[in-house]
């Protein structure tokens, strides 16, 4: 294992470090808790947002955090979730009168410690808390991680459009509701040319031969649909957008927000390349893409691959998606 790390255990606090370091007046880090806030004080009369999970995602919450999107992402050591505590914590932090929206990816950890700090905060009264669990991805119903589908490029999508919600003062149920809306309109499948290397395992979470891939893989690297031949990227482009079309199902003349994201370890150029193979192929199905978004923006530390994720739009969510957002991973229109 070869990484840019001093200890495999101090990776998340030292990262965080870091991450503070790099964004100064933009971003504040509750070290002890391991929680990134907005460095300004919430708005009065404004929903604030709580999402989290394992490290490993970056910039995947953390990185979302700032005006038009989160307002704490609560980070859990490496594909960890993050315990109760720091949950209740944050949410305590950003309620500012109108009420807190949890935003949890399907995995059973992070529902599980979300609905735990829920409860918690109902115990102490005082703050209304609002809950959307993302589930988006096609490739399997059940996994090692889950109950039901994964949670996987929807959130980005959730995360921006919720948020954008809340900058506009809308209250904590329409918060909600643009959340819910962006989970039944999203779909995802991803695929894996390479595993990643967990810092505290110190080897590849699973093994692929030169000429194989991983199709449906999550973004843990946990098993998806089959290991397959690989492909040129026209031939995995179709294998990744096949069930993702058929499961909403979309349809001719629909207009989508398409995510082509990367897994960690995959050039800009082959990202591009996937995203042309992408919108070829919903051309040729009458879809048409309103606003393309191409990175890595929910990795799976050092993995080799992509994902896609379509969100059927319409022109509210598209205007949400267009106002001005300002966090380090995403920027525009401020």
């Amino acid at each position: 294992m070869k990484k840019l790390i001093n200890a495999p255990d101090d990776v998340v606090a030292e990262s965080l470090r870091g991450f503070e370091a790099a964004y100064p007046g933009r971003v504040r880090v509750d070290h002890a808790m391991a929680t990134v806030y907005r460095a300004e004080k919430p708005l009065l009369g404004t929903v604030g947002l709580v999402s989290g999970g394992g490290s490993g995602h970056e910039p995947l919450h953390a990185g979302y955090v700032g005006h038009g999107m989160l307002s704490a992402a609560c980070c859990g050591q490496i594909f960890t979730s993050p315990v109760p505590d720091q949950v209740l914590a944050a949410t305590r932090q950003v309620d500012a009168g109108a009420g807190v929206l949890h935003l949890v990816k399907n995995y059973t950890g992070d529902v599980m410690n979300f609905e735990m700090a829920a409860e918690m905060a109902a115990d102490e009264g005082g703050t209304e808390i609002a809950t959307v669990v993302l589930d988006d991805d096609v490739a399997v119903q059940d996994s090692t991680w889950t109950a039901g589908r994964r949670g996987t490029g929807a959130t980005v999508f959730a995360e921006k459009l919720a948020g954008a919600a809340a900058e506009e003062g809308r209250s904590l149920a329409e918060v909600a509701a643009i959340a819910r809306r962006v989970n039944e309109n999203a779909r995802s499948m991803g695929m894996a040319l390479a595993p990643c290397t967990p810092p505290s395992a110190g080897r590849p979470n699973f093994t692929l031969a030169e000429d194989e891939m991983e199709l449906g893989v999550g973004i843990h690297g946990e098993p998806g649909r089959a290991t397959v031949p690989l492909a040129p990227a026209a031939e995995i482009a179709e294998q990744l957008l096949t069930p993702v079309l058929a499961d909403l199902p979309f349809s001719r003349g629909d207009e989508v927000l398409a995510l082509v994201n990367g897994m960690g370890a995959t050039p800009l150029l082959e990202l591009y390349l996937m995203y042309g193979e992408v919108q070829r192929i919903l051309q040729a199905h009458g879809i048409r893409v309103v606003r393309p978004l191409v990175g890595n923006h929910i990795t799976s530390l050092d993995m080799a691959g992509c994902s896609v994720t379509l969100l059927r739009a319409d022109d509210e969510l598209v205007g949400l998606w267009d106002a001005p957002v300002d966090t380090p991973a995403l920027r525009w229109g401020r």
